[in-house]
């Protein structure tokens, strides 16, 4: 275990979450110290069979957000069983569940219930599209990166949407669960009371499209895709080099007039089409055949290194190992290693949390399904038994 105390190391949570948005979210708390009790139904969370990859016969998919945890296998139609779960929430200072709306309220669990014999619970509920006109809609990421307009922003051009390459609402659900569940703990510090998180996917994206949701809002124009172009900066995109590709990400004009010097095109930089950003957007087509002719006398390694040296957000688009390697370089621990002593299977990537006083921790692997139920049932019994002679 961490010798240092963890912000969180005192909270039980029931995590009755499965798949990424809530696991995320619990994965989170359980790495500032949570206690996190992970209920699945028999034959456990679907990202257990989420593969390939496979390791030792586990899906990457699902080691990659479960470390942290403790697994009981609960099936929730047997009444033994559901007991249990009802033991655990009503003493649990946190609650996390994604099913549809009305699921958790058939096994009496859901959050008034649940608040009646522990007015100090802190609920979270994260639901795809809401709990009105949405609650029977299901809710994969794919498809509310559809419905929610992400897809129209992504990709090559307006005929052809694109997804992101991750399934980036859940996560960002997950996020603002979290945060959700911290400011609510943060309350009943103050009052005693607990209260309910409410977080919805589609809710999650429209927030996080940040500029591009604002500019509709405020404006009323309806943003599209533009390829690895900016609706409101320019130059900020990928460019051909005389190998490879570069991006360029020139936020300001003192940039701007840098990345000319560098290129050996500094009269660029007083060309009346290009002296603001606003017009450097409204040239952009221009600008990017000048750029690209200038880049064409080097690799995108020269260019990238020289950039940098000179202050000019530069950078080579990698891929994924590649980019692991990178930030190795800069210093930045990407990847660790649970306590447990299990390196194959606790290999993990680090949180991006650092707090000084109280660090996250990477205590336990993500557990092996029901790898807890014994202890944990024995447990339960006895808080239920230590009830009942109250």
């Amino acid at each position: 275990m961490n010798p240092v105390a963890s912000p969180l190391s005192s909270l039980l949570v029931a995590d009755f979450s499965r798949v990424l948005a809530g696991p995320f979210c619990t994965m989170t708390l359980g790495d500032l110290g949570a206690d996190v009790v992970k209920v699945e139904r028999p034959g456990g969370d679907d990202t257990r069979a989420w593969g390939p990859p496979f390791l030792d016969g586990h899906s990457a998919y699902y080691l990659g957000v479960n470390r942290n945890k403790r697994s009981i296998v609960l099936d929730l139609h047997d009444a033994d069983d559901l007991r249990a779960a009802r033991t655990l929430a009503t003493s649990a200072d946190v609650v996390v569940e994604n099913f549809r709306p009305g699921t958790m309220a058939r096994f009496g669990l859901d959050e008034p219930t649940i608040r009646l014999a522990n007015p100090a619970v802190v609920y979270c509920s994260i639901t795809a599209f809401g709990t009105a006109g949405g609650r029977d809609l299901a809710g994969y990421d794919l498809l509310v990166q559809a419905l929610g307009g992400l897809m129209s922003v992504t990709g090559p051009d307006p005929d052809h949407p694109t997804k992101v390459g991750v399934a980036v609402v859940d996560v960002l659900a997950g996020l603002f669960a979290t945060i959700g569940i911290m400011s609510a703990l943060r309350e009943r510090d103050r009052s005693g009371r607990g209260q309910h998180v409410e977080i919805d996917l589609m809710s999650a994206l429209l927030s996080s499209l940040a500029n591009q949701s604002a500019n509709y809002v405020l404006t009323q124009q309806v943003p599209r895709a533009m390829g690895n172009g900016h609706p409101s900066i320019a130059p900020y995109s990928t460019f051909a080099t005389g190998d490879g590709m570069i991006v360029l990400a020139v936020g300001n004009d003192k940039q701007f007039g840098a990345l000319c010097e560098v290129l050996g095109i500094g009269e660029l930089g007083q060309d009346e089409r290009f002296l603001t950003n606003d017009l450097r957007v409204r040239n952009r087509m221009s600008l990017h055949e000048k750029l690209e002719r200038a880049l064409a006398a080097h690799p995108a390694q020269y260019w990238t290194t020289v950039l940098s040296s000179a202050g000019v957000p530069a950078g080579a688009v990698n891929d994924i190992a590649e980019a692991f390697a990178y930030a190795e370089r800069l210093g930045l621990q990407p990847i660790r290693h649970t306590e447990d002593g299990d390196d194959r299977l606790g290999t993990q990537v680090a949180s991006p949390i650092n707090l000084s006083a109280t660090p996250v921790s990477y205590r336990t692997r993500a557990p092996r399904l029901g790898e807890h139920t014994t202890n944990i049932r024995a447990w339960l019994a006895n808080l239920e038994a230590e009830r009942q002679t109250a």
